[in-house]
This record gives C-alpha cells, sequence and structure tokens, in this order.
C-alpha cells in the first residue's frame, strides 16, 4: 500500500476514533515523512488539545516546527538529575507543569533561535495560479472587485493622485458552495498577490491569550508579504455579534480582530482583507464601519453563464454522449457550485452502476443528468429563506438592498 493510500486509510479510522491519540499522532508522523508538515502540525495541535503533557506529541511538534528534522539532544545530565549524578527532587514537577509554569532557570541552547519567516511556514502562504476569467458569469461580482482592489493596484499615478490607499476590506456573503473562496483566490490570482487564507481553526487555542497571538501571527505574516490577500473564511464565527457572545474570551478575540483590521498593531498597507460569510447578520457590526469590511459584496448562486461553465467543467474528463447542456441549465437555476458538482458525480454513479450491473461500459448520457435531477436538491433554499426574513425585516442603512433586488426579481419577497 502506498504512503498517501495509507494516509488516507488512517485519516478515515480518525474520524472514528477522534480520541484515539496514539493513531493521531502515528498518522501525524506519517505526514512528516510524506513531507506534508502543515497536515501534521494540524493533527499534532489537535493531540496536544486531548493531552497537553503528551511528551511524544510534544517532540513532533518540535519536529514539525524545524522543518521535519528531530533535532539532537542537549548534552547534559540526564533528566531528573544534578550535574553531579544526585536526583533533582524538583525536576518531576517541572516536567509535568512546563506548559503551564516556566522553568526555574533558562539554560543556553533550550530555545531555539527565531528565524525570520518562520510563521509563513507554519501558516501556509500561497501564490494563486487562478484569475478572474476563470470564474464564468458573475459580472457584477468581478466589477466590484475590479473597483475595489484591481483597478487601484493596476494604475498607481491614479491611486496616489485620488490618495487611494492600497489597504481595503470586503465582504463576500451568500449562500454555502457559490464560490465565495474561489472568488478570493482569483483576486489574489490576478493581483499577482500572495494569498493566506484565515480560519477559525487557525486561530483558536485553549490557552488563554494564545488565540489572539494566533490571529496577530497570521496578520503580520500577510504585512511580511505584501501585497498579500487575506482570506477570513466564515468571518462570523471570528466576529459573531459581541452582544450575543456570552464567552469573554471571544469577545478578547474580537476586540483583537477590530485592532488588526484597524492598523494599530502593524501597517496594513498592500494588505488586501477579503471575508466570507454564509450569515452576514451575524457579523457585529463594528467589523462594517469604515476602513475595515465596509465594502460588502452579495455572492449569488451562478447564473446560467456561470452554470455551464461548471457543468462543463465537472463533465470535461468523464465519458459523455448526447449531453444537452442548455436543457440541465434551465433545470438548475437555484443550485450552487458545489450542487452542480454533485449533480454530475451522482450522474456518473448512476451510468457506472448501470454498466457494472449490465457488464457493457456506457458513456454518461442525458438519462443520467436527468435521473440525477431528481435526487440531487438545490441547498441555496433554506439560505433563502432566512434572507428573506433579514431582508424584510433587518435591512438597516440598506445594508441588503442587492438581496432585496434579488429577492423581488425571483419573485421571492
Amino acid at each position: 500500500m502506498s504512503s498517501d493510500a495509507l494516509i488516507d486509510s488512517l485519516a478515515a479510522a480518525l474520524d472514528a476514533r477522534p480520541d484515539d491519540l496514539p493513531l493521531r499522532l502515528h498518522l501525524a508522523t506519517l505526514l512528516l515523512d510524506a513531507g506534508r508538515g502543515g497536515e501534521a502540525i494540524a493533527q499534532i495541535g489537535q493531540a496536544l488539545a486531548r493531552e497537553p503533557g503528551s511528551e511524544e506529541a510534544q517532540a513532533l511538534m518540535q519536529r514539525a516546527l524545524t522543518g521535519g528534522v528531530t533535532p539532537p539532544a542537549p548534552a547534559g545530565p540526564p533528566p531528573g538529575q544534578h550535574a553531579d549524578g544526585t536526583a533533582d527532587p524538583l525536576a518531576a514537577y517541572e516536567r509535568e507543569l512546563a506548559d503551564i509554569v516556566p522553568p526555574r532557570f533558562a539554560r543556553a541552547g533550550d530555545e531555539p533561535e527565531p528565524v525570520a519567516g518562520d510563521a509563513d511556514r507554519i501558516y501556509d502562504v500561497e501564490v494563486s495560479g487562478i484569475r478572474l476569467a476563470d470564474v464564468g458569469g458573475m459580472a457584477a461580482v468581478k466589477e466590484r472587485l475590479e473597483l475595489a482592489f484591481l483597478g487601484p493596484l493596476r494604475n498607481p499615478q491614479l491611486r496616489k493622485m485620488y490618495g487611494k490607499s492600497l489597504r481595503g476590506g470586503l465582504m463576500l456573503y451568500g449562500p454555502p458552495g457559490c464560490g465565495k473562496t474561489f472568488l478570493a483566490r482569483a483576486v489574489a490570482g490576478e493581483m499577482g498577490a500572495r494569498f493566506i487564507s484565515l480560519s477559525i481553526v487557525d486561530v483558536l487555542d485553549m490557552w488563554m491569550g494564545n488565540s489572539e497571538r494566533n490571529l496577530h501571527e497570521l496578520f503580520q505574516a500577510a504585512r511580511r508579504n505584501a501585497p498579500c490577500v487575506l482570506f477570513l473564511d466564515e468571518v462570523d464565527a471570528l466576529g459573531h455579534k459581541r452582544s450575543q457572545v456570552s464567552s469573554s474570551s471571544m469577545r478578547t478575540l474580537g476586540n483583537q480582530l477590530l485592532a488588526e483590521l484597524d492598523g494599530m498593531e502593524g501597517s496594513n498597507e498592500g494588505v488586501f482583507v477579503l471575508a466570507a460569510t454564509n450569515t452576514p447578520w451575524d457579523v457585529d457590526p463594528a467589523l462594517r464601519r469604515p476602513g475595515r469590511l465596509d465594502r460588502v459584496v452579495l455572492v449569488l448562486p451562478p447564473d446560467a453563464e456561470a452554470r455551464r461553465s461548471i457543468l462543463e467543467y465537472h463533465l470535461r474528463e468523464r465519458p459523455i454522449a448526447g449531453i444537452d447542456l442548455r436543457k440541465v441549465v434551465a433545470a438548475t437555476e437555484e443550485f450552487s457550485g458545489a450542487d452542480l458538482a454533485h449533480l454530475c458525480e451522482t450522474a456518473a454513479e448512476f451510468a457506472m452502476a448501470d454498466s457494472v450491473r449490465t457488464g457493457e461500459v456506457r458513456m454518461i448520457e442525458q438519462r443520467d443528468l436527468e435521473r440525477a435531477l431528481k435526487e440531487v436538491r438545490p441547498s441555496t433554499r433554506p439560505w433563502m429563506a432566512t434572507a428573506r426574513n433579514v431582508a424584510m425585516f433587518a435591512n438597516e442603512g440598506g445594508v441588503y438592498d442587492d438581496l432585496v433586488a434579488y429577492l423581488k426579481m425571483r419573485k421571492l419577497l
């Protein structure tokens, strides 16, 4: 069995037994050996969250953070002994409480020297190869992104004349599965900028103060790599309405996010903040004030042109014959991009099952897609029902005027 197949098998087993610490550490070791350091760190972090005192997990984390190389053991007396060989009565307690209480004395060689760009290695800094031309349809969204980010970057003289800063923030919202993350990557690729994606799991930590530090380090990585697009996925989780948050730690984290967006912790020049959420009505209003995420763009389910592009993309490497794309596009008006991908996958399953049953391999045909249409339902309808209530009763200041216009056009309002 190949290493990738073994890793996939262990990951599947871990999904069924998430508290199995030896299995998680074994998976992390294989990921490190395969050069997949970021995934290994995520697994080790979960292991340490469950058992902070695990020496094996701490050793693996040290190996992961030093590029996969196990550091040499420091010279000196064995743990628990003085240099003269006598027992050290406090050594056992010091090791047990090492994650909580700092050591009595700092010894030379205990801590590695800081390495420039170390956070960039921990937090994946990508170079996106996607362009806006790769995004089918969505002309209105592309135009808004052009005005907000791309135009000022391409015209430095005009930017200087009009006093337009390179910093900025924009929030994408809409039903799930409609391509908000893909759009953010396309913006980074169009700008030739680095791309960093931040989600709640990259930030939250069980120890007080660590979540705020993690958030600061992510913003610092973006500042070092400017021009950079920093993508805040599920921003409602990081910046939920503080009036509805009972946890003091989450309120503090929200305050830290506001400070980072304001540039109080460092200059945000050249850092373009894009955020995405399915529930903008749950985002703290302070995040949408001028200078922060002050521009809001609605990302709707793909239009006919975009649906055709998405269907062609997901069918391009599959054996197809006699597909009437125009008919399928017309029947999938409320489908998200993820729904369309699921539709193609379901049609392929029907054709494959038929081939297995008859013993004769056949192409994916129109009948398979039509059968799939009877089973796959658009996932955007529940979101639209919630959005309708928001548009009717909570459109304060006209924030959701574009949503109101869309719902009226669809005769849903």
